[in-house]
């Protein structure tokens, strides 16, 4: 869409350069050859940070030479700067993060306001790709003269429609959490609010309200009243021996550094502890996706330490509570 909004009038090839540009940040997803706990640690990272920016836009321009034999430009070079950074700003708005301010800062930036995968941004693209197709189609049927100023139009208005629809999510977002902030959680005041975004529905929210010694996920609907007694509580796992166990495996350290909404959990054994770090953001205490776990034996040993993402298809047939 980029480049069917005017690059192409400046760059030949211009679609190619800039698909490879705005999807150049993720060749990081190799690290996933090294595990799941690699790819953790080394997915939107330095491929994703403004000072690589620069270097990476190099690449779509010399591959332009190299497959099509179009010769680099300076106009060339800074559409696909563009490209680059467009990547790392729609990385920004979702709920994963990015690190973009490595190697001077590690942390993990996000605006929360997004999905991973966002459906209504998918919708948009593909309507603009469709409706000049569609109409060339049409016009081809009646024998009239298709030009490019479907396509370049179609372009303007996915490129603006996307523009306004995270303005819009971003209002959303900060509606949520102003609304879950003008009440009380079990009888106190929240410490740390997050509204995690429906994936479908722009005015639902998840909200993760963390408060002293416990957290509550209650639904937020934009669209409605309001009830903080519609959440579930569930009490944070105080400090114990298997929580200082697990926390010297790699699998919970790694899952440490990337965990922004962090809720332990301990589920007691016939014989040891079953121990989980669990990420809010992406699940529920009861239906974790992003978490790490190990089983801390009588002995104080931790077994099968590991990180995990995704539903959890089956229950750890080790961690079976004492009844």
């Amino acid at each position: 869409m980029m480049s069917r909004s005017g690059i192409d009038r400046k760059v030949k090839r211009a679609a190619w350069m800039m698909v490879l540009a705005a999807n150049l940040p993720d060749m990081d997803v190799v690290s996933a050859l090294g595990g799941a706990l690699n790819y953790l640690k080394w997915h939107r990272s330095y491929t994703h940070a403004l000072i690589s920016a620069p270097i990476l836009a190099l690449i779509p321009p010399l591959a332009l030479l190299i497959v099509f034999r179009v010769r680099p430009s300076w106009w060339a070079y800074l559409f696909s700067l563009v490209g680059v950074l467009s990547h790392l700003v729609l990385d920004w708005t979702n709920i994963y993060g990015i690190r973009m301010l490595l190697p001077f800062s590690a942390r993990w930036l996000r605006l929360d306001q997004t999905d991973v995968v966002d459906p209504w941004m998918l919708a948009i693209l593909f309507l603009a790709v469709a409706a000049p197709a569609l109409a060339k189609l049409v016009s081809s049927e009646i024998g009239s003269k298709a030009g490019s100023g479907p396509k370049r139009s179609w372009a303007w208005f996915a490129l603006l429609a996307i523009l306004a629809y995270e303005g819009g999510r971003y209002t959303a977002h900060a509606r949520a959490l102003a609304v879950m902030g003008a009440h009380l959680f079990n009888g106190t005041i929240a410490k740390r609010l997050t509204a995690v975004p429906d994936r479908a529905n722009p005015l639902r929210w998840r909200g993760i309200v963390e408060g002293d010694g416990f957290v509550d996920i209650v639904p937020v609907d934009l669209g409605g009243q309001f009830d903080p007694s519609e959440g579930r509580i569930d009490y944070i796992a105080q400090p114990s021996p298997a929580m200082e166990a697990a926390r010297r495996t790699p699998a919970f350290q790694g899952f440490a550094v990337f965990s922004q909404v962090p809720y332990w959990k301990l589920t007691p054994l016939v014989e040891g502890t079953f121990v989980e770090l669990i990420d809010l953001r992406f699940g529920t205490p009861e239906q974790p996706e992003f978490e790490a776990s190990g089983t801390m034996t009588a002995s104080g040993e931790v077994r099968d330490a590991r990180f995990t993402f995704g539903p959890r298809p089956f229950v750890n047939p080790a961690a079976r509570p004492i009844e």
